[in-house]
């Protein structure tokens, strides 16, 4: 049984603990779901209009500061996305497990890409690939959800690196 603490005098607030670090998917409401699809639109349409900044200033800084593009602004929104984005996701995967699910799939998708955009698209299938993945197994296994979607999202990207090495062995 998941172990919950008072917070404060409100003894009549329950917190799960548990469920913050480690999250679980299978608590998501309607209401969640309805943040979750209007929070990642409105992240999604914000992070198109500052994408050729925020890549011009990636590439190179001085650069997209000659050509007025803004680059300091690009990233502190972008940094507000981000957090936005762990807002969004901290109860569904957890607060131990968000990293994992921030960086495993960009790096998945960085071995199997060969530019910025494909990299972006590979990242949200390999990102939703996890989720699929991790679910199945967490029913099968008997497992928690979140870190079922982890050890997915670590196994995708061990077949990324798979997939690099048999492009080194066909160069040489």
């Amino acid at each position: 049984m998941a172990q919950e603490a008072e917070i404060g005098f409100l003894s009549f607030i329950r917190f799960d603990i548990m469920g913050l670090l480690f999250g679980d998917i299978l608590a998501v409401t309607v209401d969640d779901l309805l943040i979750i699809w209007v929070g990642g639109a409105i992240i999604l349409i914000v992070l198109k209009l500052i994408w050729k900044s925020l890549f011009a200033s990636t590439v190179n800084y001085e650069l997209a500061e000659a050509e007025g593009l803004n680059p300091d602004r690009a990233k502190a929104i972008f940094t507000i996305l981000m957090a936005a984005v762990i807002a969004i996701s901290i109860k569904m995967v957890g607060l131990l497990l968000i990293t994992g699910m921030l960086i495993i799939p960009a790096a998945m998708a960085r071995n199997v890409s060969s530019s910025p955009i494909q990299m972006v698209f590979y990242s949200i299938i390999g990102g939703l690939l996890s989720v699929i993945l991790g679910l199945y197994s967490s029913l099968e296994f008997n497992t928690s959800s979140g870190p079922s979607i982890i050890a997915a999202s670590l196994f995708l990207f061990i077949l990324s690196l798979l997939k690099i090495k048999q492009t080194a062995g066909l160069k040489n």
